[in-house]
């Protein structure tokens, strides 16, 4: 096993500040434009990691540490942000994710999770069962991708501006 609670925090602590420093007093142009119908933008995905931190990873964490594999995790709602982000600037959701992973980081030291820890198992209800070590994992891929993702859709703004150029420009193709 290559998960390392340690290495995954290095990650997860990160996380608010890469994106505060990325998207911070951006105009909207970068922030609320997405890559099409039914697709998120760099504000929607804060809502989201912000969703997630409230309703997903320690709350499943702690599920899987006091019931395990005898008690199903509540499915995730993916569109959250949707509702939960109305009306807050990027500003303020930026701050409130810092806020938020930084209880959530302190609450993972907290825990002092061994290796038997790591092997307990929860029931994901899509995918089935899960390890501990599975979520963590998860939890820092997850960031990672929303990382990129919001890269991505950044980038799709100037599609058309770079000519022949987007062969060449892999986060274009994508």
């Amino acid at each position: 096993m290559n998960l390392s609670i340690p290495r995954s925090i290095e990650i997860l602590e990160r996380t608010p500040y890469v994106l505060e420093v990325l998207l911070r007093d951006l105009p909207p142009f970068w922030t609320e434009n997405n890559e099409g119908p039914e697709t998120w933008s760099p504000y929607d995905i804060i809502g989201h990691l912000i969703h997630g931190e409230r309703a997903d990873w320690i709350e499943r964490m702690q599920i899987i540490l006091s019931s395990g594999d005898r008690r199903e995790f509540k499915p995730f709602d993916r569109f959250a942000q949707l509702r939960e982000s109305k009306g807050k600037s990027l500003t303020e959701l930026l701050s409130e994710f810092k806020t938020l992973r930084a209880a959530n980081v302190a609450t993972l030291r907290s825990l002092n999770l061994t290796d038997d820890d790591l092997k307990k198992t929860g029931t994901h209800p899509a995918l089935g069962e899960v390890t501990l070590a599975q979520l963590l994992a998860t939890w820092t891929v997850h960031d990672l991708d929303h990382i990129s993702q919001i890269s991505r859709v950044m980038a799709k703004q100037y599609i058309d501006d770079v000519g022949p150029w987007k062969e060449y420009l892999k986060v274009l193709r994508s």
